[in-house]
């Protein structure tokens, strides 16, 4: 007899076991690479117990638990603020926080002080995703942006209380991913119970794939609520002189920039006659392990270039290579314009709200589509600009119009500053949800 309640279990089993046999089929094959790659490049730990999802120690308290989960450095960072005013309101609330990338996990080590444990996101394989629940019991898991891990997705909601996806976004490219596999992907998102969004083009684009619109609220941006320390004039004029920089100096960095950028922007920064001259550039990749890189590019044009990490008072240089991780907000406030990266070559631009925070001209690329909203936000506002060609990155150099550009600046901190309560709505969200009124 036709049983379509066990045809359809079965599917979803079959879809399953097909997702995790190809995962480890590519694991398998991969590993060998990325050994090498985090060892000699990024000259980081495996990590391979917790990837495996042992080595937590398990979970006693039966205080309330939260597990929050974001993919890298940018994600902690916009973190810091939410986790900050939970524990602020529920001391007694425990927050384990995981991250996908080495660097995540050094800045939630860092700075979310009131998250513990801080561990590495173990494989997407229902093994090391039920040890890993098996130890922590959460009551809940909250996943930020677009960290969407089937099996993860799948285990949480059979051991939690409710699965949320905060400050989600959804690219224009993922979407036409999503629309694609729509069947699987409206099955995979909806193990989630409750989605906060950014903007109500995320908000159309999950309802598009299939999703309860009442399951689906804009919130805002949780990056937009930025706090970070200031530099004042004594800490800006002891910053230079440590990178051998006088205190008038005009300095122009360029941020989480891709492969690809810094040739054009080095050669424009040389094109503008600023070499050797009263305006210097700090280039922070967006992976310091390709620092290397930049010096090439840099010593083909005759720019002299010296690291963050090997900067001594003295040293003369025209472009200085940002390679550590964690102070990129502490050169937005010490620049005089910021560019920030990822939107010359076609990767979908970064965030731009660390030097808005800071009251810094900003400029960036033709390619923001992963930060689009904020993009035409700030430049209706007339606080910010894009560079689609190497004469305005020349311009940017020259730094023409001082007025102008303290003007922009100025804009970008009020714009800022007008965009907020989406901690207040996230925290709300995650209160509902501890108390199991979410199914």
């Amino acid at each position: 007899m036709f049983d379509p309640g066990a045809e359809f279990l079965y599917s979803q089993r079959a879809v399953y076991f097909l997702y995790s046999s190809f995962l480890l089929l590519a694991l398998i094959l991969y590993a060998p690479f990325y050994w090498i790659k985090v060892r000699f490049v990024k000259k980081d730990k495996l990590r391979l117990r917790q990837r495996l999802g042992r080595g937590l120690t398990p979970r006693t308290s039966s205080r309330p638990a939260v597990w929050i989960h974001a993919v890298s450095v940018g994600e902690v960072l916009s973190l810091q603020h939410l986790i900050r005013e939970i524990k602020k309101k529920h001391p007694g609330w425990e927050i384990a926080f995981s991250s996908l990338t080495g660097t995540g996990l050094h800045q939630a080590r860092e700075k979310l002080k009131e998250a513990d444990p801080v561990f590495f996101v173990p494989i997407d394989l229902p093994g090391p995703v039920r040890r890993v629940l098996d130890r922590l019991k959460p009551d809940i898991l909250v996943l930020a942006e677009s960290e969407l891990w089937p099996n993860l997705l799948r285990e949480a909601r059979r051991r939690t209380k409710g699965i949320l996806l905060i400050n989600g976004r959804i690219s224009e490219r993922t979407y036409k991913r999503y629309l694609r596999f729509k069947p699987l992907s409206r099955r995979v998102l909806g193990s989630v119970d409750r989605f906060l969004v950014q903007t109500d083009q995320d908000r159309d684009r999950i309802v598009g794939i299939g999703i309860d619109p009442a399951l689906v609220e804009v919130a805002g941006n949780l990056k937009t609520e930025v706090h970070l320390p200031p530099l004042d004039g004594r800490d800006r004029v002891s910053l230079k002189k440590s990178l051998s920089l006088s205190p008038a100096r005009k300095v122009v960095l360029a941020g989480s920039t891709r492969k690809g950028e810094e040739d054009r922007l080095l050669k424009a920064f040389a094109g503008a006659g600023r070499a050797g001259g009263e305006t210097a550039l700090i280039v922070a990749p967006r992976h310091p392990e390709r620092a290397g890189e930049v010096e090439r590019i840099a010593a083909a044009l005759s720019l002299a270039c010296v690291r963050r990490t090997l900067v001594k008072p003295g040293d003369k240089w025209d472009v200085l290579i940002l390679d550590t991780i964690g102070e990129l907000a502490r050169f937005y406030a010490l620049c005089d314009a910021a560019f920030v990266g990822g939107s010359l070559v076609d990767w979908g631009g970064h965030n731009i709200l660390e030097p808005a925070f800071y009251g810094k001209p900003i400029f960036f690329g033709p390619h923001m589509r992963n930060f689009a909203a904020l993009a035409e936000a700030f430049l209706k506002e007339g606080a910010a600009r894009v560079v689609a060609d190497d004469e305005g990155l020349i311009r940017m150099f020259q730094l023409e119009d001082e007025g102008s550009l303290r003007e922009m600046g100025r804009k970008a901190a009020a714009l800022l500053s007008s965009m907020s309560g989406a901690t207040e709505r996230t925290i709300q969200a995650i209160e509902k949800m501890m108390e199991g009124r979410s199914r």
